[in-house]
């Protein structure tokens, strides 16, 4: 058994062993799937608290696993016999509306983000789903309704407080440390423990014309190719999505679904959205104005806490008509209701910016094709995970070779996971790894490794 009397002098947050009340619940994450039991969970108030639990896992031999929202579906937050430094207690969010910046800590969620930024009329890029961790998603990427017109969440990141594998603490940024900055922005948790965040803010809202609208899945290959006809020629205001889902009324009735979201002129986005309606006859509409916090939590019931997943993704650069064919098809025969198929639209400043300007590298117009298997009885499991597998499997005629770093999940081979996620970046920052972390003491994330 650990000996964490020391630790526990100084350490201002909260210490879980095994044999603590509340390690179990401690130990659990978004995804239900996910039961692994960590050595020592060190829930930290403060860099300090981090810079600590760092030094302690190192003199311990223990490995370490961060965890900030704990939503990434691959379950790295967490790991069997390591130290899980869990920043949830670490939730802040300082609104500077004259500068229009935001300070934020490593715990902090995206709903929380949001409802602060919101009070000023501001937004940065930031998940579709509220309960999504603001530290995780943004390093990995972000994708968020604001992409288009503001590039990725990690496009608008100013500096991250980041502690080292040897518990000192560094600030990137354009001015300091600038190659550890152009790291993390796309690189993960691959190079520290990320505390605090500092994010460029936008004037955005407080409505904006989005929300949802469904059509009858007889009617989805129509749908879907009015909706890729609408992509083409999206302007930056618009995030689109495309959804194969099943009708949350029990009815066990699939549906083509679009979620979208225009935070432009609210005449250009009234015609947008009567086009929307105008894809098919529709099922379910819950299109109009809509604030832009309400829109970011909108989907929050359909991915709840404890719920089983297993997701694949890749990424389709020109959705053609039999891409349109295959994926209506593989949907049709899915045997588990919940399991779903999105197509989340890339383009405008998310894409125009260079591939070798951050470590993200995903920075093609296209659409990214999210494979969810989502179930709620245990016994549905190998029906959802194989019908991922095989639907994966059957795409890869149609996709590219990158894809999102965040939706990886951490059943694949490790190299092949860092090709495909930082493509030709993948050289510097094994460079940069060895800078800063030589002994990959971070590894649980898309790993890179040492150069």
């Amino acid at each position: 058994m650990l000996d964490v009397t020391e630790l526990s002098k100084s350490f201002l947050g909260v210490l879980y062993t095994p044999q603590s009340a509340g390690y179990n619940e401690a130990r659990k994450i978004h995804n239900g799937m996910i039961d692994r039991r960590p050595s020592l969970i060190a829930q930290c108030k403060g860099m300090a608290d981090i810079a600590d639990a760092v030094k302690f896992a190192r003199a311990n031999d223990l490995e370490i696993s961060v965890r900030g929202g704990g939503h990434n579906v691959g379950g790295r937050a967490v790991a069997d016999d390591c130290l899980m430094i869990d920043l949830s207690l670490m939730k802040s969010v300082h609104v500077d509306a004259a500068k229009r910046t935001a300070i934020v800590g490593g715990g902090t969620l995206w709903k929380d983000f949001n409802r602060e930024a919101q009070l000023y009329g501001l937004a940065t890029t930031g998940g579709v789903v509220g309960t999504t961790g603001v530290g995780g998603l943004t390093l990995g990427g972000g994708i968020g309704f604001l992409m288009p017109k503001f590039g990725m969440a990690l496009d608008n990141l100013l500096s991250v407080d980041l502690v080292m594998a040897d518990g000192s603490v560094v600030t990137a940024s354009a001015e300091s440390n600038p190659d550890l900055f152009w790291a993390v922005r796309g690189g993960g948790g691959n190079f520290g423990v990320a505390g605090s965040f500092e994010f460029q803010l936008h004037p955005v809202g407080p409505e904006v014309l989005g929300g949802l609208v469904a059509f009858p899945f007889l009617e989805a290959r129509e749908v879907l190719t009015q909706w890729r006809e609408l992509t083409l020629e999206a302007p930056d205001e618009l995030m689109l999505v495309a959804g194969l889902i099943t009708a949350p009324d029990g009815s066990g009735n699939k549906l083509i679904a679009v979620v979208a979201c225009h935070c432009g002129a609210p005449s250009d986005a009234e015609k947008v959205m009567a086009r929307i309606r105008g894809f098919g006859t529709v099922a379910m509409d819950a299109l109009g104005p809509i604030p832009y916090t309400q829109l970011n939590g909108m989907l929050d019931d359909g991915f709840p806490k404890g719920a089983f997943n297993y997701w694949k993704s890749s990424f389709i650069h020109t959705l053609t008509d039999e891409a349109i064919g295959a994926i209506i098809s593989l949907y049709e025969g899915c045997p588990v209701p919940s399991n779903q198929v999105l197509l989340e639209h890339f383009h405008g400043a998310a894409a125009r910016k260079p591939a070798d300007e951050t470590a993200y590298a995903l920075r093609d117009t296209g659409y990214n094709v999210a494979i969810i298997g989502q179930w709620f009885d245990r016994t549905d499991e190998s029906a959802a995970t194989s019908w991922c597998r095989n639907t994966y499997s059957a795409l890869q005629a149609y996709v590219g070779p990158r894809r999102y770093a965040n939706y990886i999940g951490s059943d694949e081979d490790a190299d092949a996971a860092a090709v495909a996620a930082y493509g030709a970046n993948l050289p510097r920052l094994r460079e940069i790894k060895r800078k800063y972390d030589p002994e990959n003491v971070f590894a649980h994330n898309v790993n890179i490794r040492p150069s």
